[in-house]
């Protein structure tokens, strides 16, 4: 498995546009001044050993070398030892809604985004338990089969959009069976699913569904997101406009609280409303902690290979590359002639 030990490091990359403006700005500047001065074909015979390409070359080595020192201080690791253990923990599923209702900006930054963000903090509070990930609209798809990588699933969670899923709709039923066919076969481990939704437009029997969980002793909590006032649903393209229905008025998503209650009620779960504070994510730990925790097992990888050194030698040769190229042209290559005929 592959990894960065320090991955927030990664964000020193935005750094990177802003070398290549000062560069462009710079060599602005240098074309005004030499215009200035007076005719470019004119300059260009007044300095014979200027080369064109080389200030050009030597920046592009030494964005390359900023480009392995980045990687290098995130510290990219390889698994190098797998091993089962076994922990004392729970299972959960994450069914999240990613309908295009989820785009509803009810909630900031949106519904979906928020949905995002707080399980990237639930994420966060587990330990020695297992989370599996699935996104449903007019269907559901497993996107991470449950595992105690929570790594993994925090990237598989920043990918999450709309367009994963082609089929239009709230399948929340759909959702459930598959949560509950997605556990592992240990049946001492306690077992729960936290739906994520805001319940608008459910087409299939999603109570039914939960009702079978709870017989399997599968708790089903759902979170909603969203507000009862509702909200119109931006388009993907984001040029300020709206969707609307085919009589051309822009339709507005409302959170439907009281589906929401009917599924947990059915599913022996809670039902809490998300809103701008983290008191839905507090209500949904307080919920996790109560469940009991048994022995789970788990494949993890126990050791990491670091892969910075290769990084710095790379970079290294790069920086002495860089320092033999002069700004000026080489004078042996000049003398030869490759064209000149014997």
């Amino acid at each position: 498995m592959f990894r960065f030990a320090n991955p927030e490091y990664l964000y020193l990359f935005l750094i990177l546009p802003v070398l290549w403006g000062l560069y462009f700005y710079g060599a602005w500047q240098n074309r005004r001044h030499m215009a200035r001065m007076g005719r470019a074909d004119i300059l260009g015979q007044l300095m014979p050993d200027a080369s064109r390409y080389k200030p050009g070359v030597k920046f592009f080595i030494q964005q390359l070398v900023v480009i392995l020192l980045i990687f290098m201080v995130a510290r990219p690791q390889l698994g190098a030892k797998l091993e089962t253990v076994k922990r004392q923990g729970v299972e959960i599923i994450i069914a999240l809604d990613v309908s295009n209702s989820m785009l509803a900006e009810d909630i900031s930054p949106s519904r979906l985004e928020k949905s995002k963000m707080m399980l990237s903090k639930l994420l966060d509070e587990f330990d020695n338990d297992k989370v599996g990930l699935i996104v449903f609209a007019g269907d559901a798809y497993t996107q991470l089969p449950i595992t105690a990588d929570f790594v993994s699933a925090k990237m598989f969670l920043s990918n999450i959009s709309p367009e994963m899923v082609p089929t239009q709709g709230t399948a929340i039923g759909r959702a459930i069976d598959l949560a509950m066919n997605s556990f592992s076969p240990d049946e001492s481990a306690d077992k729960a699913i936290i739906v994520i939704t805001d319940a608008e437009n459910h087409e299939d029997d999603a109570i039914a569904a939960a009702k079978a969980a709870l017989e399997k002793g599968i708790k089903v909590d759902v979170i909603g997101i969203g507000s009862t006032k509702g909200a119109p649903i931006p388009l993907s393209d984001r040029n300020g406009d709206f969707r609307k229905d085919k009589e051309g008025n822009v339709v507005i998503t409302k959170l439907s609280e009281q589906t929401g209650q009917e599924i947990a009620r059915a599913g022996g779960g809670l039902y809490v409303t998300a809103d701008n504070t983290n008191s839905a994510l507090r209500a949904l730990l307080a919920e996790v902690r109560k469940m009991k925790k048994s022995e789970v097992e788990s494949k993890v990888y126990s050791a990491y290979n670091e892969q910075f050194p290769w990084l710095a030698g790379i970079a290294l040769a790069l920086l002495l590359f860089d320092i033999f190229i002069l700004d000026t042209k080489n004078r042996l290559m000049k003398k030869i002639n490759f064209f000149d005929k014997q």
